[in-house]
Formats: structure tokens, sequence, C-alpha cells
């Protein structure tokens, strides 16, 4: 064997020496994705600059490969002009004014962009109106409009590099009607399956491009179709295997891979990243080598040549203004706080890293799931909590505290359920949780889902049962103080989105919404405030986590705990530490101190 794998070694080592002899050009395609209106690297929610994100990075880099490599092309794979307060609640509420994210797309010198499933958030007319500023082709090759064109006027480019000529083909997730149907426009249109789309392009094409390079608006593996897989960018490069650079996006995670001779790259979101793709082709234009690499922008300085833009600083200078004056002056800017509280809505984690708003009912998703229920006049409401960090502080609040604890512009729908289908939409919710173990000092969270998944429900009592497998956890339901039966009928608020893409998507509801409100959730928080501060937390207790000893009297666990606190054990987030493994997880802090000092 071992003569075997050096047999090998060698003839990847000649092989790796050949191609790069052979090969006389070089390109780099650059892509970026999920930037989601983040131009300056700023979290105007929390009123500070970041340290990893944001257009203005992104440039930096670009700028330094471009020099390296004048033969590069810059790409994007959608969900860029929604995202932030700036886009959000300003920007796209004005689709006829000059759009700052489009304005610096077009001053980086994008290439192409792919749209995004956000990018139809508004209505169609709305996403026209924002695209069209754009000076860079935006491509989807599978949204087709009443007269059998593409709805953004090009499905693919083809770009001249150094003699060799590159088609990219643009893809969105077909599954856009599920989150944004009704909406203006939306269902007027036809989603074509992502690897029917591509297909058809390349069949087009033909033999007049040397390189081939899809942008796909959607994760590696089918998000709804799992039987066709639609939405599944495995499932375009299964059925299109001469694809020379795939990018995909959409689920914000990093991609990093090579199938045959193709090259896959995804991003996280916001401009944390940009996927970096090499080629390397000979005299006859054929590519003989490929690499694919995530660039993180941590600790890349921003462009000041992007922050310098006079749209970029008026449009920064607004939103700040907007945040601090709740949008409650002339034009949304200036004016004076939203409400107040009367202190603290979140409790401090007991283990950092471990978000108390996950592990027992607070008083932030009591707040938003009470005014769900007041606004739709439902029985019971379901809530998630956005973001691990999420509260209120004491004192005065502004737009950013508000959208810090709702950070989506979804609307509130209203839809009949029975109980058993609301038990089995709490199921699926409860699977964020990782089955508690003898001996585990915390409660840990599944990674797979992120925390948008995770719904909390109000006018219901409950249990989670976390000694037990996914499916069964749910315990002890009560309504209007008598079990929840099977056949009982109740009306449910959720929010637009996981009406659609959970209790529809996922088979979990049969009725469908009877009310839909006219503002989204959000207002409706703001206007709560502006009528009811100052406002104090309130904790129903409706719901709790059962089934765990987490051996809170052990000294062992306060030790662990102090250590993960002071810095020296990570957070024990997708796995629970455990007393079984206490002296190795002593070790493990003595040894990080020991380097600390």
């Amino acid at each position: 064997m071992n003569r075997i794998k050096k047999i090998l070694i060698l003839l990847f080592c000649v092989m790796f020496i050949a191609s790069s002899v052979f090969a006389t050009k070089h390109i780099t395609v650059l892509g970026t994705s999920d930037m989601h209106g983040n131009i300056w690297g700023y979290s105007y929610e929390d009123n500070s600059e970041t340290a990893n994100n944001g257009m203005a990075r992104l440039y930096t880099y670009i700028e330094s490969v471009r020099e390296e490599n004048p033969n590069t092309v810059l790409i994007d794979a959608g969900d860029d002009i929604q995202g932030t307060i700036m886009t959000d609640d300003i920007y796209n509420k004005t689709p006829d004014e000059a759009h700052p994210v489009i304005e610096v797309m077009n001053y980086m010198g994008y290439d192409a962009m792919t749209l995004g499933n956000h990018e139809f958030n508004w209505g169609v007319d709305t996403a026209r109106k924002i695209l069209s500023q754009a000076d860079f082709p935006i491509l989807a090759a599978n949204v087709i409009d009443a007269d059998g064109n593409y709805a953004t006027g090009r499905g693919y480019t083809i770009k001249d590099v150094d003699g060799v000529r590159i088609a990219i083909i643009g893809v969105v997730t077909p599954d856009v009607p599920i989150w944004d149907g009704g909406k203006q426009g939306i269902d007027e249109l036809t989603y074509l399956p992502a690897n029917v789309a591509v297909r058809n392009v390349i069949d087009e094409i033909g033999d007049d491009v040397d390189v081939i390079t899809v942008s796909a608006h959607m994760g590696m593996y089918a998000e709804f179709d799992e039987d066709n897989g639609s939405d599944s960018a495995q499932k375009i490069l299964d059925d299109n295997p001469e694809i020379d650079v795939l990018q995909v996006a959409h689920n914000h995670v990093v991609v990093n891979e090579k199938q045959g001779s193709t090259v896959i790259g995804g991003c996280r979101n916001g401009g944390r990243d940009v996927a970096r793709f090499d080629l390397y082709l000979d005299d006859d234009n054929n590519v003989v080598d490929s690499t694919v690499e995530i660039i993180d922008m941590t600790g890349v300085t921003p462009s000041e040549e992007i922050r310098s833009i006079p749209l970029v600083k008026e449009a920064h200078e607004r939103t700040i203004s907007y945040v601090n004056g709740g949008g409650s002056g002339e034009n949304g800017e200036g004016g004076v706080a939203l409400g107040s509280t009367t202190e603290r809505f979140q409790p401090e984690n007991e283990i950092r890293g471990i978000p108390e708003g996950r592990v027992r009912d607070t008083a932030v998703m009591d707040l938003i799931n009470m005014i769900q229920l007041e606004a739709s006049g439902a029985d019971v409401s379901a809530a998630a909590l956005f973001k691990d960090t999420s509260d209120l502080p004491s004192g005065d609040i502004n737009y950013g505290n508000i959208f810090d604890i709702y950070k989506f512009d979804n609307t509130l729908y209203r839809v009949k359920v029975t109980g058993k289908e609301l038990k089995a939409y709490m199921e699926w919710s409860a699977e964020c949780y990782n089955q508690w173990q003898p001996g585990d000092i915390n409660i840990s969270f599944d990674p797979e889902y992120p925390d948008y998944l995770y719904d909390l429900f109000e006018g219901v009592e409950y249990e989670i049962d976390l000694s037990q497998p996914k499916g069964s956890r749910i315990k002890n339901v009560m309504f209007n103080g008598a079990p929840l039966e099977d056949d009982d009928v109740l009306s449910l608020a959720v929010n637009n989105y996981r009406y659609s893409s959970a209790l529809k998507a996922q088979g979990l509801v049969s009725g469908k919404r009877d009310w839909e409100s006219s503002e989204s959730i959000r207002d409706m928080i703001v206007d709560y405030f502006a009528e009811n501060s100052p406002v104090a937390p309130v904790v129903t207790g409706n719901w709790k986590i059962v089934g765990v000893d987490l051996s809170e009297d052990d000294p062992r666990r306060a030790e662990i705990i102090e250590l993960i606190n002071e810095g020296y054990l990570d957070p024990p987030y997708a796995e629970s530490y455990n007393l079984s493994d206490y002296d190795a997880l002593i070790a493990e802090a003595k040894e990080a101190k020991a380097n600390n000092n």
C-alpha cells in the first residue's frame, strides 16, 4: 500500500507540474454574495463599526487582486439590496431615488449580478426600479415573464478576458413565491428549475465560450424540492458537469470544494468573505487547472474610496440619524426616542455564548408575541429570537433597539390550526436543541439549525423535554387551562416567512391564512412603544425545559462555567460539556491559561 500511495503522490505531482507548464493564461473570478446592504461595515442597531465585513472591505481586497491580476472578473450572487436599516427602512421605500448599494456596486466595477430571493421582498416593480440603476447586467436565467422573456432582461452574459470567452449564467432559487408570493408581480413570473435553466443556456451558447461560470443564489442541496432538486446547486452541477466555476449563495455558509474539474465556492453574509476562483488555461483556452479559496475579510482595512462616495456618506449619516431619532422627524430623520423601558428585558447569560433567551422564557419574546396576539386577535402566537444577543436596554428606546429584536421586515398572518398541527409545529421548532445526556452541564443547540428557525409560543403552556429525541419533545400542552386536544381548532399568529417556508413548505398546517397585517411586525413594535411607554418587562413563564439535570449543585460545574466565562474554554453552544470530561476540560483550560500568560 505504501508503494501504491507513493506512486499516486508522484502522479499527482507530475500532473500538477504539467498543468502549470502548459498554462499560459491566468484568469481570476471573484465572487461576492449576500452582502445584505452592508456597505460601510457598520452595525446600525448597535451604533458601532464592525471588524470583519462590509462592501468597503471587499473593495479593498478586490482592488488588490486586480493589481495582482488584471484579468479579473467580478460577479455577485444576489441578496444585496436588503438587510440593513439603511436599505429596508429608508432607500427601498423610495425606489425612484439613487440606491446606495447599486451606486457602490457600480463603483466597484461588477461584471454581473444574479438576482437573490431578497431582491423580491418589495415586489417586482421596486426591484426593477432599483436594479435598473446598475451599470452591469442583472441575471436570472430561470425567471421568465409573461411574454416568455428573461424577467431581468438577461439570463447570462459573456465576457471576453485576455481572449478567453467566459459565460456567466445566473439563477436564483425558484422558491421565491414560497416567501414572497402575493406581493406585487411575484406570482406573474415563472420560476424554472435552476438545473433546467442552466442546461437551456449552455445548449444555446454551444461552443461559443471557453469557460462556463454559474452564479447560483441557492445552497448546494435542496431547500424544499428534495425530490427533484430544482433549488439545488448540486443538481445544477450533476446535470451540467461541463461547468468550470460554480458560485453558490443564500445559506450564508462557507463552501470551498472541487468536484471533478469544477471549483465551487460560497460566502457568508454581510460582506464577510470573497470567493476567489483562479483558472489556468493553455494557448487553446482550455482550462488545465483551477483552484478556489474563500477569503475572510477579518483584518482588511475598509476602502475610504467607497466610504467617501457622496451618496454613501449621506446614506450612512442619514441612517444613524434615523436610528438615533427613531425616524420620527421629517423624512424619517431626527426627532425624539421612540419610547422607553423601565429596565433591561433580557437576563445575563449564565454561560458565555449560551443565550438565556433560548433556554428559558424571557421578556423580549413575550413582548413580541403579546404584540402579535393583540394585532391579530389570534389565540396563539409564534415568534423567533432572531439574534442570540437581542435585548432592550433600560431607558430610552430608538429604532436601532427595535431592529435589534426584530431585524426582518416581516408582516403578520393569522391562520386556523388544529391542536395536532400546532403541536407538530412546536416539535419542528424544538428540533433546534441537542438531546440532553446525563452529566451534561448545559443545554446546547444543533448547529445545523440557524437561530431564526427556532420559534417560541405564547397563548399555550407547554414543556420541552430534552431527554427525548427530536419529534418527541413537546409535552403537557395546555390551552385555556385544559389539555390541548388534537381536534381543537385555534387561530395562530405567525410571520409571513414562517407561514410559507415552514408551515406550508413542511406540510405542518393545512389551513390558509385568513388575515394579513397592513404594516410590518417591526412597525407594530414601534407603535406599541409610542403608545405604552414606559414599557416594563413581563415574563409569563408559559414554557420551560424539562428532562434535564444540569448538576447545578456540583462544584465541578461551577468551575467549568467560570473557565468558559473567563475565556479559557470555548462556549459549548453546539455540544454540551459533560462532567465525565471534567479532567480533560480542566487540562485544556490550564493549557490555555499558560499560553495566555
